[in-house]
């Protein structure tokens, strides 16, 4: 496993539509992993492929309950609103108040390419919805209705 360079705001990757990924092999289980130890070192619950230069839906996060592996993640259910704030591995030292949905539910792929439903309560459906909107490009400041210093 490797720590890899964590794109900040500015760089264009982090404004584009990442690919489906359609291969489960090797590759794929080392960015995961990569994305993972590159995460925790950074301090962060959540990383997305592109925020590591990688145009590929694969997401990962950890809030402290354990590893969730999201490829090809889709949003399927929303329920309720929570609002709270928000920062971002690439967007240094910038936080914000951000409304989410309280309870997520992502249809995803595993990284052998098995079809999954999984659902999320609270900062991990913060962090499901954060992360799936980088693989469209979009960055949380789009939603920030206020700036805010770190919780």
């Amino acid at each position: 496993m490797a720590i890899r360079e964590i794109r900040v705001e500015g760089d264009e990757i982090l404004t584009k539509h990442c690919k489906e990924v359609k291969v489960f092999d090797k590759k794929l289980h080392t960015l995961l992993d990569d994305m993972y130890e590159t995460m925790k070192k950074a301090g962060g619950v959540g990383l997305a492929a592109p925020q590591v230069g990688v145009l590929k839906r694969a997401v990962v996060i950890d809030v402290g309950e354990g590893l969730i592996e999201l490829v090809n993640p889709q949003i399927i259910d929303e329920q309720g609103t929570q609002e709270g704030s928000e920062g971002c591995l690439s967007v240094p030292g910038v936080y914000g108040i951000v409304e989410r949905p309280n309870v997520v539910t992502v249809r995803a792929q595993d990284r052998d390419g098995k079809w999954f439903k999984i659902t999320g309560r609270e900062l991990t459906a913060r962090a499901m919805c954060h992360e799936v909107e980088h693989l469209e490009g979009i960055l949380f400041r789009e939603h920030v209705t206020e700036y805010c210093e770190a919780e």
